[in-house]
């Protein structure tokens, strides 16, 4: 009798096999079209679709992630490098050269140093509010750069009127052109397992050199040139790679966010397990290499993402496949691609970049008062300030909503409940009571520099204006794996109030880390502060026996 298992192994990897096949027509048209985006070469997308499916596939943990370049990155590559290079066209190519590679070599520190615990850098809406205003404003470039019309402004409030004053000069040649691939792409997406993106560049090549396109004054994309250099680092001064050490670490906080996205959500989807850490490593390293060879930034993109997994891949095959597929046709067809209409190339850009300006995700936000106003906010900041100074307010946004949230601890009082071993927030338990002499508090978030302070300033003010005499305090640091410099110096000064006031103090659940950096303080012995990694209900035994 056979083994079922070896039955479904290779139909697993026939479906890949479809799934790779199916994606490369999508993922070689758009990356370079993103190389557009980011006014760089066409092979420069190119090389970071090879940099993400290789590192990705042999060092990261999604079955679906498919890592190559991304529009967003691609728009931020293109914003810092023209603000730099000052119109310097060789300048701007090794300055892209550069962020591409500190992003690689920030990922690559994340992943050392263990930050794939922080999954959230940007909150969601502002992430959300980011991609939407990125998606319009992409999509309207890419609509001024098929009609014709010469943008000098960078953000979208500007550009808009300029996009419309100039409407009588538009080239409809090749507007027709973009709205016919559109609608193609349209039809073919029907179809997921079906290489729209593929299928559409070759339409229009065909239709390129049947109605003469050239002669009507629509550009083709040219010559792809995928002759490698040999590996080196780009030659920048000391303030250059200062900048792009800045935009660098925002572009890692939006790759990631985008990247972990994907690929949480697919692994939840389907019950998988990914490693974080890991997946940094793997994004840092497609990040190096694609920098090394001159390419682009690369994330794991939620649309070549989704395109893998409805394509029916089942593993990281079905990126090995995609690319084997890709180098085939950049090794036979690669002259032929240099004909591809830029408006077919758009129009792949717009068809991609569509369904970021759906509503529908946006609209779970707007429930909420402050997710609403994050949203509006990130929107605002990209058609506004542009899309690098828009992505720095949105990443300032995000940090400064989280030290926000984290500063506005509050300080719980604790009370047995229902007489058992539970101790529970008295102000959101009614039936729970407090224990006589005892005053049990606990901060509701983790202590550190910006926070600490206050909390323990209240703790103090709840003892000294407690309604009944209180013989013991205790603090409750569950919440407190470790603890900042201000946080030990805030303890210090706490420990000899307490004392001051007369009562014993025990610090209860305390954690490894935490309890190291306190039992070396002097003032843990001189004021009789006892420390403990009992539960409260264990710590407060402990009161009641020494006043026993």
């Amino acid at each position: 009798m056979s083994n079922p298992s070896q039955a479904v192994e290779p139909t697993n990897r026939w479906r890949d096999v479809l799934a790779g096949i199916s994606i490369a027509g999508l993922l070689l048209p758009e990356a370079v079209a993103y190389s557009t985006i980011a006014a760089l070469a066409p092979q420069a997308g190119v090389i970071a679709l090879f940099a993400g499916l290789l590192c990705y596939g042999l060092l990261g943990t999604s079955r679906f992630a498919i890592v190559s370049a991304t529009s967003s990155s691609a728009a931020v590559l293109a914003a810092a490098t023209a603000t730099l290079a000052q119109g310097d066209p060789q300048l701007r190519s090794t300055l892209a050269a550069g962020l591409v590679l500190v992003t690689g070599a920030l990922f690559v520190l994340a992943g050392v140093f263990r930050f794939g615990s922080v999954t959230s850098f940007i909150a969601k809406p502002v992430l959300r509010g980011f991609a939407f205003g990125l998606a319009l404003t992409i999509i309207l470039k890419q609509v001024a750069s098929v009609v014709g019309v010469h943008l000098t402004d960078t953000n979208l409030v500007r550009f808009a009127p300029q996009l419309l004053e100039q409407l009588p000069q538009w080239n409809w040649s090749a507007a027709a052109v973009a709205g016919v691939a559109l609608l193609l792409l349209g039809l073919f997406s029907r179809l997921p397992r079906l290489p729209s993106g593929l299928l559409v560049v070759v339409i229009g090549i065909a239709a390129g050199q049947w109605l003469d396109l050239p002669a009507y004054g629509v550009n083709m994309i040219g010559v792809i040139d995928l002759s490698l250099e040999v590996p080196n680092l780009p030659v920048l001064v000391f303030a250059d790679w200062l900048r792009l050490g800045e935009v660098g670490l925002a572009l890692v906080m939006i790759l990631y966010a985008e990247s972990y996205g994907s690929i949480s959500a697919y692994a939840l989807k389907h019950g998988d397990r990914v490693t974080s850490n890991r997946d940094l490593l793997a994004l840092g390293a497609s990040n190096l290499l694609s920098g090394l060879f001159h390419g682009m930034p690369t994330g794991a993109g939620y649309s070549a993402t989704s395109a893998n997994e409805a394509a029916g891949a089942t593993s990281r095959w079905a990126g090995a496949v995609a690319a084997l597929v890709v180098l085939i046709i950049v090794l036979t067809v690669l002259p032929w691609i240099a004909l591809t209409p830029e408006p077919v190339l758009a129009a792949i850009v717009m068809h991609a970049l569509g369904r970021g300006l759906s509503l529908q995700p946006l609209g779970r936000y707007f429930v909420w008062r402050r997710d609403r106003l994050l949203v509006m906010c990130a929107v605002a900041a990209v058609l506004t300030l542009g899309v690098l100074d828009g992505l720095l307010v949105s990443v300032a946004i995000s940090v400064l909503l989280m030290l926000k949230q984290l500063s506005a601890t509050d300080i719980q009082i604790l009370g047995r409940i229902d007489g058992g071993h539970d101790f529970v927030d008295l102000q959101h338990h009614p039936t729970a009571r407090a224990e006589s002499g005892i005053l049990i508090v606990r901060p509701s978030e983790a202590l550190f520099f910006a926070n600490v302070e206050r909390i323990l300033g209240t703790a103090l003010h709840l003892l000294r204006h407690s309604p009944v005499p209180v013989h013991t305090v205790i603090l409750s640091l569950e919440e407190s794996p470790n603890l900042d410099g201000t946080s030990i110096e805030a303890m210090q000064e706490f420990f000899l109030r307490v004392h001051q006031e007369g009562q014993e103090l025990i610090l209860a659940r305390l954690k490894h880390e935490a309890l190291n950096a306190v039992s070396a303080l002097p003032e843990v012995a001189a004021c009789g502060v006892i420390l403990s990694g009992l539960s409260v209900d264990g710590a407060v035994q402990r009161a009641l026996e020494r006043q026993a």
